[in-house]
């Protein structure tokens, strides 16, 4: 117990002691991470959007003029029993134009002009959460589209397709900038470290004339770096906080469009990047004095 307050006391006297050179070294690695944790954050949010939108995402099913009854109630049997659907709604050829009427308002008028309704009976085919895959949804609608009956499907595959792609992107690059940040995390607390080392060589060979043990010698060092990526970590959480607080409370003043995107982060968003900082600043520090002969 001595020797680890001895070695926490030695650690946080250096901490102050080459203040410039942590201080360095914290705003790298909390760069580093701020960066990390944006992309993560990013590809967060395309997640709840394209979760959000899932809610309410369906097919739209229109059906051939004149269709008879029965064919539609057959219809609607088959889509009801499959399991890939949560919901099914029929809109009828009257209900159909009722709610263009109310979309339109003052422009309402312009229907007037037909002789009868030009608007198809169709069905609103709500889609299971855990299905929403462009592929599927694809294959998916070419099968619906070949059924008897069946006039044209629309689904908003574009945006679909766009929105899924992107996310999958973003995921993709947010796993290799952290392997490559965390990376070089773990390069500058090394580098840090070796640096220390040497500028302390002759309180070390004191002590080592006075009988101190490797440990004693590097756990001071070890818990030094730990400490290094502790603090650069909560220094990121607390930028990603205040940029994303600036986003969502001033920006979305002027576009609106960013609370569709944006949702507030939980509080456990905040942690990983100190638990990354000090795991990577710890392993930096432990390869360092691994590597130092003394």
């Amino acid at each position: 117990m001595r020797i680890f307050i001895y070695s926490l006391e030695t650690a946080l006297r250096s901490l102050w002691h080459e203040k410039w050179i942590n201080l360095l070294t914290i705003l790298s690695i909390s760069i580093g991470l701020l960066i990390v944790s944006t992309f993560i954050s990013i590809t967060h949010n395309l997640d709840s959007v394209l979760k959000r939108w899932a809610k309410d995402f369906g097919l739209i099913v229109y059906l051939n003029e004149g269709l008879s009854r029965e064919t539609e109630d057959t219809l609607k049997d088959f889509f009801e029993h499959d399991s890939d659907f949560t919901a099914v709604t029929y809109i009828s050829k009257d209900q159909a134009l009722q709610e263009l009427r109310l979309a339109l308002g003052k422009q309402r008028s312009v229907l007037d002009e037909f002789d009868s309704n030009p608007l198809p009976s169709s069905f609103e085919l709500t889609l299971k959460r855990e299905l929403l895959d462009p592929a599927f949804v694809e294959r998916k609608a070419s099968e619906i589209k070949h059924l008897n009956g069946v006039e044209d499907i629309q689904y908003g595959e574009k945006w679909l397709s766009s929105l899924s792609t992107l996310a999958n992107i973003m995921k993709v690059s947010a796993i290799f900038l952290g392997g490559a940040i965390f990376i070089a995390i773990a390069f500058i607390t090394y580098s840090t470290i070796k640096i220390f080392f040497y500028r302390r060589k002759d309180e070390i060979e004191t002590l080592k004339l006075l009988g101190a043990t490797r440990s004693f010698v590097r756990l001071p060092f070890l818990l030094e770096g730990l400490f290094i990526g502790i603090i650069a970590g909560v220094t990121s959480s607390l930028g990603l906080f205040g940029v994303y607080s600036i986003i969502i409370q001033k920006i979305s003043e002027f576009l609106p469009a960013v609370n569709i995107i944006m949702t507030p982060l939980p509080i456990k968003a905040y942690f990983p990047a100190p638990l990354a900082g000090a795991f990577m600043s710890f392993i930096g520090s432990l390869i360092a004095v691994g590597k130092i002969k003394y």
